[in-house]
């Protein structure tokens, strides 16, 4: 059998097929695709996106339905994948060294970017899409979401770990009357941060979460534990015990995943998250033993689906007033990383999560909100 056809017989098993007439078909431009991608799974298939020798009409419909089949864990099967194990096993690949990596390749490629695409909230995670179908509606109720879950009063002050923009301390400042500190190892949304908050009793520091001292009455943690690896886990619970007082809440949101693997996807990792891996429900309990004590936990990773394909239509709407500062590449490029994973949330590959923690137990128990 050869190139084409091991490929064909492959996709075949997603009801996937090669110059068909669906919107999820693939179309392919260079023959070339087939030994690539054999030769270096996934990375391949990115890159070769990225250098134009295949399309899909309806990207995410194409991934939701390889990761739907499970095929996808044929293409992780290659050198690049085997090379980012190793490396994984053998090193930190997140360690302090290493940690403003991340933000210097992925979140300081310019605000432009993150202004058009992420809308007034400027939350770079998943929203909160119950009773609304609107993007700034959704992240506006996560983010009071999150206010309400750990029961945020006036005059509290809350560490934010991985801040972003600032939106959510702006925001519990602004509704709930709290003080804050927000930690970021982007330079551009430190930046940003700063101007947002300002007026309000908000600090911002360029910091790695190793080095924070002081005590706070709630900590938050959204969208930043992706970045924090499996042999820091421990580490990064035990900083926030430790910078949690003793009636406080902890309150992780982080994308998880239904297995656990040591390394991400490897076009995942050289393009869009250095370093990144994601989190799994066993490694997240044994990284909080003896720490904390586990209140509530909610999987809405279905509304990261709605999330990621409006991301994409700001994103391509606003493509014309971008274009004169990014390439062509980087245009396949972020496509090819929101609406693949629009695809994987759809076919619940990965999931959301938003755990509550609090240190001794709540008398009484802990009420959950939703």
């Amino acid at each position: 059998m050869n190139h084409k056809e091991q490929i064909k017989e492959l996709l075949s098993r997603a009801g996937i097929e090669i110059n068909g007439s669906r919107d999820f078909d693939i179309q392919v431009k260079d023959e070339r695709l087939y030994s690539r991608v054999l030769a270096e799974g996934s990375l391949a298939a990115g890159e070769s996106y990225m250098d134009g020798w295949w399309e899909v009409k309806a990207l995410d419909q194409f991934f939701s339905k390889m990761f739907e089949s499970d095929i996808v864990k044929n293409f992780y099967v290659s050198f690049p994948a085997f090379i980012s194990v190793i490396k994984a096993k053998i090193f930190n690949m997140q360690s302090f060294s290493r940690s403003f990596e991340v933000g210097e390749k992925h979140y300081d490629i310019g605000n432009d970017i993150y202004k058009a695409m992420l809308g007034k909230s400027m939350a770079y995670s998943c929203g909160y899409w119950k009773d609304t179908n609107n993007l700034d509606d959704a992240q506006f109720a996560k983010y009071d979401l999150i206010c309400k879950k750990i029961g945020l009063k006036s005059g509290q002050k809350i560490l934010d770990i991985g801040c972003g923009w600032g939106g959510l301390l702006k925001y519990a400042s602004e509704k709930y009357r709290a003080k804050g500190m927000g930690i970021t190892i982007s330079k551009e949304q430190a930046d940003f941060a700063k101007e947002n908050t300002k007026g309000l009793d908000i600090e911002i520091l360029l910091e790695d979460y190793r080095l924070l001292k002081g005590k706070f009455d709630h900590v938050v943690s959204v969208g930043m534990f992706e970045h924090v690896g499996f042999k820091n886990y421990r580490t990064f619970m035990e900083k926030v015990s430790e910078l949690l007082n003793d009636n406080g809440l902890f309150l992780l949101h982080t994308i998880g995943s239904n297995e656990f693997y040591v390394s991400g996807d490897p076009w995942m990792e050289k393009y869009i998250f250095p370093n990144g891996m994601l989190p799994s429900v066993s490694k997240i309990g044994k990284s909080v033993e003896g720490l904390f004590v586990m209140e509530d936990w909610h999987n809405f990773g279905a509304y990261y689906d709605k999330t990621l394909m409006a991301w994409f239509e700001n994103f391509n709407n606003n493509w014309s007033s971008l274009n004169q500062n990014y390439s062509e590449r980087f245009y396949r490029m972020w496509k090819y990383y929101l609406l693949s994973c629009a695809g994987s949330f759809r076919a619940r590959n990965m999931e959301l999560w938003q755990v509550v923690f609090s240190k001794k137990g709540i008398q009484g128990g802990y009420n959950s909100v939703r």
